[in-house]
């Protein structure tokens, strides 16, 4: 059995898929397809049973004449082309007929008692299959004695009037359901404008996004499509009124998000100042002169160690609100093979129980690592990436940092990929790993951190244009930075290379 692609098992196909004018006009032409049908169904039956009851007149008119001569004697004149009459006497059949050229023909006696055997009944026209002649509406009456006289004239004509009128209802049928499904298409297009325009409003609010900042929507459905007299006008008043709402809500938030920021730009640059006092008084503590206790110096050490902390994620929830209010970033050409290299030395030198290894191109700048940012936030990426490879990896773990043009399906980028073969990262943590305050600890080795440097890596990427995706592989754990590339690097002064 075929396999379904995600997302296509179980869907419906055929006309529950089309489009409402096109069932609309199907159902159309399906209901008036049916009633055509019941009517020629109809009137061919009512033709039929008219045809027959003026031959079966004709038919008892010709047998009363024939009652008048003897035997099985036909007179051409003033008879019908394929006249048939039959008759018994003393057990023996004999027939006669008129052919097609209007001469007397004799019926083998064989097919004349094959005619009289299917005679049901007498006085009553039916109808009988003579061989070799066709189909014949035929009476049979009794003469004197023993003798039955049967007298007959041929349906050839009265099947030809019927065909002709089944062919010329059907074409009729055929051709008014055309044009019809014509007309049809268009009334129904011209109908159903105004809910195309009602989801016109909608498609345009759907590509709108709503996830950040401040947001407005200026698409709305026209007010002649909000006539609550009609079915399309209550969606389109209804889909306005949510619009609004919508609207609302947005606005509600923007300006929460923005008091939130606010409140932690603040918060943030007024707690610098005391965590800097305190570090300095604690560094003057230590440089009292005289014997200062043991347990006093540890607490010093405690005091400060907490203060850079704080004073480190302080730096950084102010580096955030500084990126969602959206300042401008520095705009100089940065090497990312340079950034990275130092990136590396500095790893190395904090986790020297690790492996790092570094993977940039031979003639790097001008192999086209060079980028148009702040060099700055962009040290600052890869500083808080590969802390994330050293924190969350247990002592041993290779993490190597690469940096070459991406090409393939993303020309005129560059990526950055660093990559460890530590334990990796659950596959429900992917789509909240560069949310704030998201910590991979029970996933990885347990570590320290402020859960913001992923969060801040992503937001300086995205500010640079680029983007930044992770693939939680035990074993190939990888974060990729892709950024829009600059073009090679001016070369350095003097022309020596670093």
């Amino acid at each position: 059995m075929a396999e379904h692609p995600p997302g296509v098992r179980g869907r419906r196909r055929g006309p529950a898929r089309w489009p409402l004018q096109r069932r609309l006009v199907a159902l159309v032409l399906v209901l008036l397809a049916a009633a055509a049908s019941v009517v020629g169904v109809v009137s061919t039956l009512a033709l039929r049973d008219s045809l027959l009851a003026n031959l079966d007149a004709e038919v008892v008119a010709a047998s009363r004449r024939a009652m008048t001569g003897p035997g099985v004697q036909l007179e051409g004149r003033g008879q019908r082309i394929g006249t048939l009459r039959v008759a018994t006497d003393g057990g023996r059949a004999a027939g006669i007929y008129i052919t097609a050229r209007a001469e007397l023909a004799e019926l083998p006696a064989r097919q004349a008692a094959a005619v009289l055997s299917r005679l049901e009944a007498v006085g009553r026209p039916q109808t009988v299959v003579v061989e070799g002649l066709g189909r014949y509406r035929m009476v049979a009456q009794q003469a004197a004695g023993p003798v039955l006289v049967a007298t007959g004239l041929p349906l050839d004509d009265v099947d030809a009037t019927l065909t002709r009128h089944v062919a010329t209802t059907a074409a009729v049928t055929l051709a008014g359901l055309a044009v019809l499904g014509l007309l049809g298409t268009l009334l129904v297009r011209r109908e159903l404008r105004p809910l195309a325009r009602v989801a016109a409003t909608a498609s345009a609010v759907a590509a709108t996004p709503l996830d950040r900042g401040e947001v407005a929507l200026p698409a709305r459905v026209p007010d002649g499509d909000t006539d609550p007299d009609t079915e399309v006008g209550r969606v389109g008043a209804a889909l306005n009124q949510l619009l609004a709402h919508v609207e609302d809500a947005l606005a509600a938030r923007h300006r929460s998000e923005t008091q939130v920021r606010r409140f932690v730009a603040d918060a943030s640059h007024e707690l610098r100042t005391p965590l800097a006092s305190i570090r300095g008084y604690a560094e003057l503590v230590r440089r009292v002169p005289g014997e200062v206790p043991p347990d006093v110096l540890a607490a010093m050490d405690r005091v400060e160690s907490e203060a850079r902390r704080m004073t480190s994620l302080v730096e950084d929830l102010l580096l955030l609100a500084r990126l969602d209010a959206g300042r401008p970033l520095e705009r100089a050409p940065v090497d990312l093979a340079a950034l990275a290299a130092d990136g590396v030395s500095d790893a190395h030198a904090a986790a020297p129980d690790h492996r790092w290894v570094l993977d940039v191109p031979d003639d790097a700048p001008s192999a086209g690592t060079v980028v148009v940012g702040d060099e700055n936030a962009l040290r600052q990426v890869l500083a808080n990436l590969l802390a994330n490879a050293r924190v969350h990896t247990p002592p041993g773990t290779t993490v190597t940092t690469t940096v070459r043009p991406a090409g393939g399906a993303a020309p005129g980028t560059v990526a950055v990929v660093v990559r460890d073969d530590g334990p990796g990262f659950p596959a429900e943590l992917a789509d909240r790993l560069f949310d704030r305050f998201t910590r991979a600890d029970a996933a990885r080795s347990p570590g320290t951190g402020t859960g913001l440097g992923l969060a801040i890596a992503d937001a300086v990427v995205r500010a640079h244009g680029g983007t930044i995706t992770a693939d939680g592989t035990p074993g190939a754990t990888t974060f990729t930075v892709t950024l829009p590339v600059a073009g090679p690097a001016p070369p350095p002064p003097g022309g020596a290379a670093d």
